[in-house]
């Protein structure tokens, strides 16, 4: 079986219950495991992830406005791969490639692949998506094995996390303009002691003001920056001079790899949550 995948999350899924060895082709980002970091790339980035903060939000939102992908096959390496799974998503058209991309790619390939797109919202669609890819890889049992085993992770760890008070925590996503984590981001705060006062479980990530922000009285700011590392996120934490940004980012804060523990839905966000309950707690 020769198995290409738009998205790490979805190579890292792969790789975690046995199937890196089916892997032909990755996406551009797909940098985990290091073993499939030699492997043929078949997306490229139209938008310079160098450029300031700002600016990568203008070109995104630009490309939005007009329908163009942000993100792109490589048809001509697809295509000479041959993949029988080819596996997308459906959930952001910003850091991988999305449906409309995806439909207008598959027909031209041949033999045409079976195509398994994941959705995840939550923490429970991201375990879904495991058995998904698992079912379609004919890796059932390891799948299982690791569902348990991030659920047993899970439970312990929300039997651990339980402070007699929980600190106010808001998580951020993108500093220029500010964007608060969605998606499984509350759920993880919530399974490591804390309570998520920027967004709900299964929410999308959404732009708010910093007064704002101001006004839901964080005690912890956390920086994870969507497909960005410590390194970066603390480089853009510096760079903000607004004082109604400064209001909000001057209280307690802590950086997590947002490229690595929050940004993808995959093993790692079990991870994210244990890093997120020794930032709180110690």
């Amino acid at each position: 079986m020769r198995v290409v995948s738009l998205l790490p999350a979805a190579t890292e899924i792969v790789a975690a219950i046995g199937g890196v060895g089916l892997l032909v082709g990755v996406s551009h980002e797909c940098d985990y495991p290091p073993a499939v970091q030699n492997l043929p790339h078949v997306t490229r980035s139209r938008i310079d992830p160098q450029l300031p903060a700002r600016e990568i939000d203008r070109q995104l939102a630009e490309a939005k406005r007009t329908g163009t992908p942000a993100v792109e096959v490589d048809f001509p390496t697809l295509a000479r791969l041959r993949p029988d799974v080819l596996i997308g998503q459906s959930v952001c058209n910003v850091c991988a490639v999305g449906e409309g991309e995806l439909a207008r790619v598959v027909p031209g390939l041949h033999p045409t692949p079976w195509v398994v797109t994941l959705h995840p919202h939550t923490l429970d669609d991201v375990l879904a998506d495991v058995l998904q890819l698992g079912q379609a890889l004919a890796l059932q049992e390891e799948a299982q094995e690791l569902v348990a085993g991030l659920r047993h992770r899970v439970r312990r760890l929300a039997a651990q996390a339980s402070p007699p008070s929980k600190p106010r925590v808001l998580v951020l996503e993108w500093l220029d303009p500010p964007y608060v984590a969605g998606h499984w981001v509350p759920e993880l705060v919530a399974l490591a002691g804390g309570e998520d006062v920027g967004n709900t479980p299964g929410a999308p990530s959404v732009p708010r003001s910093w007064s704002a922000l101001a006004e839901r009285a964080p005690d912890v700011v956390v920086i994870a920056l969507c497909g960005f590392d410590i390194e970066r996120a603390r480089r853009e934490h510096a760079a903000v001079t607004d004082p109604a940004a400064r209001a909000v980012l001057d209280r307690r804060q802590e950086f997590i790899d947002g490229n690595a523990h929050t940004s993808r839905p995959g093993p790692r966000l079990v991870d994210a949550a244990e890093h997120l309950a020794r930032l709180f707690h110690g």
